[in-house]
């Protein structure tokens, strides 16, 4: 496998952006498309959300699942989770020094927070972005409905381009060229796991690791793979990431001392869970 680490245009220098204190959903907040979003504002335009009690993992997953029983489609929850995460990559982008033009590199697992991955690669390709969108798993596509339908999705983006890496050697290729990348998203688990990293992920979290000592920023999604969201406990290795965005409201294990040191800075962005799926 080849990756296109090429060096295109120069961004445009950030400008001041005006920060409401409404909670748009990301689909519909107009501050998350303006091209000199950074992380400063972007940490602004959701500090509401930053700012509520935490939850832990299963009190998440409670909510998600209350949300869908009121109506909310799950493939709805991931386009909002997907539009936040791209915002993000692209305020990171505006934050921080990397070659202007740059591939944004995606790893995808193939649960829901591959998914998520996946949904970003499309919006950021919208913007003009080119993406190398890699599904780490060893089973021929996503494992879950929402992220197979957004793996589709991806399939004639013309800036995107799809990768399978379904063994350890193939991950490892990524290395090759990976310290030309703008950044590197985490997408591959949306929660801690116990024992050790089954292949090929376990070879990605390294490859991550690698690319960020080379100076390539780390963005991991919802929490850093290997990072409990509710305890915050971590296994070897582990992703150690710049930003974490994570859904909703803050988790309990970004908190803790471990958690707090492996997600770097923190934003929570809303994807259109009501109130009443919250836990009581």
């Amino acid at each position: 496998m080849a990756y296109p680490w090429h060096v295109m245009s120069t961004p445009s220098q950030p400008s001041t952006v005006r920060i409401g204190r409404e909670d748009p959903l990301p689909s519909d907040d107009p501050v998350l498309a303006r091209p000199d979003l950074d992380l400063e504002s972007l940490a602004q335009r959701w500090s509401v959300r930053a700012g509520l009690p935490p939850m832990t993992g299963e009190q998440m997953r409670g909510a998600d699942l209350r949300a869908r029983r009121l109506g909310v489609s799950s493939d709805r929850l991931m386009e909002q989770a997907g539009i936040s995460v791209a915002a993000a990559i692209r305020a990171l982008l505006m934050t921080t020094e990397r070659p202007a033009g740059a591939v944004i590199l995606i790893l995808c697992g193939p649960g829901n927070n591959g998914g998520d991955g996946l949904v970003a690669a499309r919006h950021l390709a919208a913007a003009g972005h080119r993406v190398a969108a890699v599904l780490v798993a060893s089973q021929p596509g996503p494992s879950t409905p929402d992220s197979v339908r957004n793996w589709a999705r991806l399939a004639d983006v013309p800036l995107v381009e799809r990768i399978q890496a379904a063994s350890p050697r193939e991950v490892q290729v990524l290395l090759s060229g990976v310290e030309r990348a703008a950044v590197v998203v985490d997408a591959l688990l949306g929660s801690g796991v116990e024992g050790t990293l089954r292949e090929p992920i376990r070879t990605a979290v390294q490859v991550i690791a690698q690319a960020r000592q080379q100076g390539v920023p780390v963005l991991s999604v919802d929490t850093p793979t290997a990072v409990d969201l509710t305890g915050g406990a971590a296994s070897d290795p582990v992703v150690k990431a710049d930003v974490t965005v994570t859904f909703h409201r803050p988790k309990t294990g970004l908190r803790t001392r471990i958690g707090r040191a492996l997600a770097g800075r923190v934003l929570v962005a809303p994807i259109g869970i009501p109130p009443e799926a919250d836990p009581t």
